[in-house]
């Protein structure tokens, strides 16, 4: 009992402060101040999801040519590629987007709810946000195509291919996400995580679902870091 009550004092009620904290971020997303920021970073991740979406459909093209030609099959999986790559590249570009902007979109955040923090804050050079854009983006490319066959096999089900990609997204955007804001003031490499496994997983969930929404989906990483933003901060109030 003493623990659940520790962990809930350290932690807080993790509906009530992401509800906060959502509500927040969407007053920040029609902020005129804000406003560029974000459409920078959707400008870049269309432009990223168009490029890198073409050159894989042309690549995985020329291997079925190659592997099986004259295939129905390899054409058939080659189209079905083409039509859900779109799909699961936005997210992976769309976060590896955010993360090299993230110094730009949380300091704006911070200048304007939280000045206090804004003014410790330590600034991110241009190749450590490029290292954790490409890290992110390799671990997002990774654990979903380690996640690949299992979202096949339930693909008969309807509902079991997108849940098993928004279980997976969930873990990694809440803890990308988290660190975006976090590394800004760690003051320690050894500083204990500022938000607990369930404030992460409901952080990173609600981004992930995001995600999926069309037209929505556009301002679903900006909306995650907003949210990050407003999570960490809140909680250093109380």
């Amino acid at each position: 009992m003493e623990a659940g009550v520790d962990s809930a004092r350290r932690y807080g009620n993790p509906d009530q402060d992401m509800l906060a904290a959502l509500t927040l971020a969407l007053a920040d997303l029609f902020d005129r101040r804000l406003l560029p920021i974000w459409l920078k970073s959707v400008l870049a991740t269309v432009l990223a999801v168009v490029v890198f979406g073409i050159a894989a459909f042309f690549a995985l093209r020329l291997a079925a040519q190659q592997l099986a030609p004259g295939s129905e099959a390899a054409e058939i999986l080659v189209v079905m590629l083409a039509l859900f790559g779109p799909w699961l590249l936005w997210r992976i570009v769309a976060l590896a987007v955010l993360q090299f902007f993230a110094d730009d979109v949380v300091a704006a955040i911070e200048q304007r709810h939280y000045p206090e923090m804004a003014k410790t804050a330590r600034k991110l050079g241009w190749r450590e946000e490029a290292r954790r854009s490409l890290g992110g983006a390799a671990r997002a490319v990774l654990f979903n195509l380690l996640a690949l066959p299992v979202a096949l096999a339930l693909l008969v089900t309807g509902l079991g291919a997108p849940l098993v990609f928004i279980a997976v997204n969930a873990i990694l955007l809440g803890r990308e996400l988290q660190d975006m804001v976090w590394l800004r003031h760690r003051l320690t490499v050894q500083s204990a995580a500022p938000l607990g496994p369930a404030q992460r997983l409901a952080l990173g969930a609600i981004t992930a679902v995001l995600l999926t929404v069309p037209v929505v989906n556009f301002a679903a990483p900006f909306l995650g870091a907003a949210c990050a933003v407003h999570l960490i901060h809140r909680k250093g109030r109380k």
